[in-house]
């Protein structure tokens, strides 16, 4: 089944985007919860003039995102947390701490754009990526020591 997605779905694709999907998660889950509807004929016209409309909107945000972009990417992180004699950490290091950590640094990122690819359970460097724009995306790396 084909669908126009109406807003930025994880690991499926970003808004506008018209994506292929099986029946039973397109109509059980993407189109009931509003994130996405049928890509009719009717439906990729529509698409296509407001695209047309949006373009230099577009560009301005994706010139801003560049912009966001090379303010993080001199910035090294460094993330407390408390640990066992052994440097596991008790719980592990996510995306909110990544987020405040970055506003206290003056940087006001929403966390749903952080992503860290490993678990973070003991000690050490690791690399989060924020995705800013569907083009732009940022590593940061950080370090998590015991507190």
């Amino acid at each position: 089944m084909k669908i126009i997605l109406k807003e930025d779905v994880s690991g499926l694709g970003y808004k506008d985007d018209v994506v292929t999907v099986k029946d039973g998660y397109g109509r059980n889950y993407l189109i009931p919860t509003g994130k996405a509807v049928i890509a009719s004929e009717w439906a990729l016209k529509v698409l296509a003039e407001n695209q047309r409309q949006r373009a230099h909107k577009l560009a301005k945000i994706k010139a801003d995102a560049e912009a966001l972009a090379a303010q993080l990417q001199g910035i090294k992180l460094t993330i407390g947390a408390k640990t066992s004699a052994t440097g596991t950490i008790f719980g592990s290091v996510n995306n909110i701490q990544i987020a405040e950590a970055l506003e206290k640094l003056g940087h006001n990122i929403d966390r749903k754009l952080i992503e860290i690819k490993q678990a973070v359970k003991e000690v050490g460097e690791y690399v989060a990526t924020v995705k800013l724009h569907k083009e732009v995306a940022v590593e940061i790396p950080f370090e998590v020591v015991a507190e």
